[in-house]
C-alpha cells in the first residue's frame, strides 16, 4: 500500500514500449516486503533529460533503471560511476545520493548469471561476439575480467568491431583480442567458442531472423547465448540447439540485472528461488 514512506523507483526511457522492468520490480518489492513503488517514467525529449534527472533529485526519487537511448547520454547529468560503469561506458541503474545520482550497470553480472544457470563459464573460454553495441561492449568488460582465454568480436561493421576491441584490450591487455567483419566465422579455428549474440535481430516482431543461419557457423560453437528474451528462444538458439549446443536465453539476464539493481536501491538480495518465480512470471507476460 502507498503511504509517506513509500519508496519511489522508476524506469527512464524513451519510449517505455512493453517493458517488464514494472512488473519484476513491483514483484521483487512485494516478495521482499518492501514498501516500494516502481514507475515508468518517460523522457521524450533529449534535451530535457538533464532537467528530468535534477528534478527527480529534487523529489527525493529514489533510483531509476535506465534503458536505450539514455544509457550514455545520463552520464553527464549524474555526480559518479561505479567501476562496472566506468569500463563499459553506460548506466543502466541509478542510485540516489545526497550529492546526485550514481550510475551503476548490471549488465555483466546479468550476463554472467545468464551463463551460469546453464553451467557456462567465461574462465578459460573463447568467446565469440556477435555485434558491437553497448551489450557487446558489456560481455567485452565481461570476458576481459572474467579469465576468458580469448575474444572474437564480429560485427556488420568491422571498423566498429575493432574499436570494441581496443576498449577490451585497454582493459586487459593480456587478453588476446580479434575483430573482423561478420563473415570471418567462416576462418575461425576450432570448434569450442562460447558465441554470445549481442545484437538487437531476432527480437520480436521479427522472431523468425537470425544473424547467422549457415548450419556450418554453428559448428564452430560449444555453446550459444542470446541477449534478445523477446521471444524466450531466439531463432539463433533454435539453430544452435538443432545442433546439439547448449543455448542460454536472455530472459535470465533481465531478471538477474533487475534483481541486482533491486538490491542496489534496497539491500534486499533476491534468492535463487525467487528469480526462479520472477522468470516464469516474465514468461507469462512476453508477446505472443
Amino acid at each position: 500500500m502507498i503511504d509517506a514512506k513509500t519508496k519511489v523507483l522508476g524506469l527512464l526511457a524513451h519510449p517505455i514500449g512493453h517493458s517488464l522492468s514494472p512488473l519484476i520490480q513491483n514483484t521483487l518489492a512485494t516478495v521482499c516486503g518492501e514498501n516500494v513503488a516502481y514507475l515508468p517514467f518517460e523522457v521524450k525529449n533529449p534535451d530535457e533529460l538533464g532537467a528530468a534527472i535534477r528534478g527527480a533529485h529534487a523529489l527525493g526519487i529514489a533510483g531509476f533503471n535506465v534503458i536505450v537511448p539514455y544509457k550514455e547520454a545520463v552520464i553527464p547529468h549524474l555526480c559518479g560511476l561505479s567501476e562496472e560503469a566506468r569500463l563499459i561506458g553506460a548506466v543502466n541503474t541509478l542510485v540516489r545520493t545526497e550529492e546526485g545520482y550514481v550510475g551503476h550497470n548490471t549488465d555483466i553480472a546479468g550476463m554472467a548469471t545468464m551463463l551460469a544457470r546453464k553451467n557456462l563459464r567465461t574462465e578459460g573460454a573463447h568467446i565469440l561476439l556477435l555485434g558491437a553495441g553497448g551489450a557487446a561492449r558489456s560481455a567485452g568488460v565481461l570476458a576481459a575480467t572474467g579469465g576468458a582465454a580469448e575474444l572474437v568480436i564480429l560485427n556488420r561493421n568491422p571498423a566498429r568491431a575493432e574499436a570494441l576491441a581496443k576498449a577490451v584490450r585497454d582493459i586487459n591487455p593480456s587478453l588476446t583480442v580479434r575483430a573482423a567483419a561478420l563473415e570471418y566465422w567462416r576462418e575461425l579455428p576450432g570448434n569450442d567458442y562460447l558465441c554470445i549474440q549481442c545484437t538487437s535481430v531476432g527480437m520480436w516482431p521479427n522472431a523468425e531472423e537470425s544473424i547467422v543461419e549457415d548450419p556450418r557457423f554453428f559448428e564452430k560453437l560449444s555453446a550459444a547465448a542470446d541477449i534478445v528474451y523477446t521471444p524466450e528462444e531466439t531463432k539463433f538458439l533454435r539453430l544452435a540447439r538443432a545442433a546439439g549446443k547448449p543455448v542460454a536465453g536472455g530472459l535470465a539476464m533481465l531478471i538477474s540485472q533487475g534483481a541486482h539493481a533491486f538490491s542496489l536501491w534496497t539491500g534486499k538480495r533476491c534468492t535463487a528461488e525467487q528469480e526462479e518465480e520472477l522468470l516464469t512470471l516474465a514468461k507469462g507476460a512476453l508477446p505472443a
